[in-house]
């Protein structure tokens, strides 16, 4: 058994003596292709050596001649003659390019790139592959080229016209497949073709489940007019794309805060005129409202449940009386249930000077009855002076008519096919009034008080009587 000691010494002395054995091995010089040499190893035999330490130390007679070590010879696992076929395959690879196909799409892998992608035997190994970093990349490049995204079934929309458009699955590169492909035909003399191998992807709505859902008619639409500043019409453009192809299941909530998410700069809103707290100012994604209240319009003529909408607090003429629709992230939201058999479309359609929201779905037959109450002015507005020291003393500028607070409201019964009422709804808007805003020229000035005289006061002197004599 050996000792600590002896086991260091033994362990330092294998160190300079042990030699690993090298496999032949194929290398690539450019182009060419070249086989190096095995090289055969040596080990020492550790404990045929510390017996030997062992019997030499313990000897009396002492020589100065050299002693030698017992070694082992280490064969290596893989010899030229093993390597021979290999090479000759890695050169036939490099004689000549590659014509990859996929349908009627060509490319052409030269000589050169397929020198990158060849994985040569090495470390015991003795056959061809493609692979390493090289041929990883080629391929996640050769994907994005080949691979299409599967496309789901949907719907084409034309007025009150609707076309179910069949899914349409997409193609993914299979890189084994692909790979195992482009090798046979670079192994190949005459016929160096390699044909790509796809796997469908398939779409994850189907034609068969999007048929399923009953979307084949016009249920209802509604169109409002717009206009003002470009910021505005871009901020109705940009929420109406957010709910554009907005699909509702039976029984779902529509909730236009959580279709849209928060209306900020970051998704390209611009400032354009709102109404915060009762007044008209400028503010971050103005003109959402003109899409909001167009959505409740188009649900309102459906006959759906409407569950949360919330007047303007201004009175806007150009909204249809008492149904408009404002809304304000997170906390002011339009919300409608589909309440039908089947799924419900929603898409927009953005003119240049209107927009119209429809729903689409199976239409259910339901007879829709509203009337709109009188707008009730109560008092007259507010007035707001300032004073424009350009205006001349008395004279005054009327700047906007202010309006005054004014109530409405709509009543709406939903009747279904066979006549039975569905809903009975009353919705009541309160706007308040807006000052009637007045420039005025300054106070008149008073003239200036004239400052009385003031005399000095004489000193009457009686004179004295003559001396009488």
């Amino acid at each position: 058994m050996l000792t600590g000691a002896l086991q260091y010494e033994i362990g330092q002395i294998a160190k300079k003596v042990d030699r690993p054995p090298v496999d032949a091995s194929v290398v690539r010089r450019g182009l060419a292709i070249v086989v190096l040499p095995a090289r055969t190893g040596l080990r020492l035999d550790r404990t045929a050596a510390a017996q030997l330490v062992v019997q030499e130390l313990s000897s009396l007679q002492r020589t100065s001649a050299p002693v030698p070590l017992p070694v082992n010879t280490v064969r290596p696992r893989v010899r030229v003659a093993a390597l021979v076929p290999v090479a000759a395959q890695a050169r036939l690879a490099l004689s000549a390019p590659v014509r990859l196909e996929l349908g009627p799409t060509r490319w052409l892998v030269r000589p050169k790139r397929l020198a990158q992608l060849l994985e040569l035997p090495s470390g015991g190994q003795t056959k061809l592959d493609i692979g390493g970093p090289a041929a990883e990349s080629w391929l996640r490049q050769l994907g994005a080229r080949v691979e299409t995204p599967p496309r789901d079934a949907t719907w084409a929309v034309s007025g009150p016209h609707v076309r179910l458009v069949p899914a349409k699955p997409g193609l993914q590169l299979d890189a084994v497949g692909s790979v195992q492909a482009v090798l046979h035909a670079a192994l190949q003399r005459r016929v160096r073709v390699a044909k790509l191998v796809v796997e469908e992807q398939p779409a994850t709505r189907t034609t068969a489940e999007a048929s399923k859902m009953g979307i084949n008619a016009l249920v209802s639409a509604y169109t409002t007019v717009y206009g003002g500043v470009p910021n505005r019409i871009h901020n109705v453009e940009l929420v109406a794309h957010l709910v554009d192809d907005k699909l509702i299941a039976p029984g779902e909530t529509f909730s236009f805060n959580k279709t849209t998410g928060d209306r900020n700069a970051a998704k390209g809103f611009l400032e354009a005129p709102v109404i915060v707290n009762g007044e008209l100012t400028t503010g971050l994604g103005g003109g959402v409202c003109q899409v909001s209240t167009t959505v409740f319009n188009a649900a309102f003529e459906a006959g759906l449940p409407i569950t949360d909408r919330t007047n303007h607090a201004l009175y806007i003429s150009h909204y249809p009386q008492g149904r408009d629709a404002t809304v304000d992230y997170p906390d002011v939201d339009l919300k409608f249930v589909n309440d039908t058999a089947h799924w419900l479309l929603l898409r927009t359609l953005v003119g240049p000077s209107s927009l119209t929201v429809s729903l689409y779905g199976t239409p259910t037959g339901r007879r829709v009855v509203s009337t709109t109450s009188p707008l009730v002015v109560h008092g007259k507005p507010p007035v707001k002076k300032t004073v424009d020291p350009t205006l001349k003393p008395g004279e005054k500028v009327i700047d906007d008519p202010g309006e005054p607070a004014m109530t409405t409201s709509v009543t709406r019964d939903v009747y279904a096919a066979d006549g039975k009422l569905l809903y009975h709804n009353v919705w009541y808007s309160s706007y308040r009034s807006s000052p009637e805003l007045v420039r005025v020229g300054p106070k008149k000035k008073k003239p200036a008080k004239a400052k009385k005289q003031v005399s000095p006061t004489a000193t009457q002197t009686t004179p004295s009587a003559p001396p009488t004599g």
